[in-house]
């Protein structure tokens, strides 16, 4: 079974903007906190950022719903897709504990060697780390 990887942020009095709802750049802020949550989760330690990383190659972001001060809001974050060399993300916010997303992220992140600054083939062992944490994510090689 799918398990949910999900991350609850706290709003604060400076991701508001001037309309009185969260500030959209803050929203990418989100979901780097739940991603690296997420890979600590699922591969069991954090990524060695100057070894072996992933590095974000798009992002999309559609905003659905204002988010607001007060509101109680968690991140949900899967991988949709996994290729050779990158995987597809997929996140969303919710807030309130309402069923419909308020925010949504696409982004595509590259296995990338930071020494030698060239992509690589994602490691056997993250794979089968995303795999069994994800049961059913198979691998689409135009993802990379």
């Amino acid at each position: 079974m799918k398990q949910k990887h999900s991350v609850p942020v706290q709003i604060r009095f400076n991701d508001i903007d001037l309309m009185g709802h969260v500030y959209n750049a803050k929203y990418q802020e989100f979901f780097d906190l739940a991603r690296l949550n997420y890979f600590k989760t699922v591969l069991g330690e954090l990524i060695s950022w100057t070894h072996k990383g992933l590095i974000i190659a798009s992002v999309k972001v559609d905003y659905l719903q204002p988010t607001f001060l007060e509101d109680e809001i968690h991140v949900e974050t899967s991988v949709s897709s996994l290729g050779e060399k990158s995987l597809e993300m997929t996140q969303a916010v919710y807030k309130n504990h309402n069923p419909e997303p308020v925010a949504i992220c696409k982004s595509v992140m590259v296995c990338f060697d930071m020494k030698a600054r060239v992509s690589e083939p994602i490691p056997e062992v993250w794979r089968k780390k995303f795999t069994d944490f994800e049961p059913g994510l198979g691998v689409n090689q135009s993802v990379g």
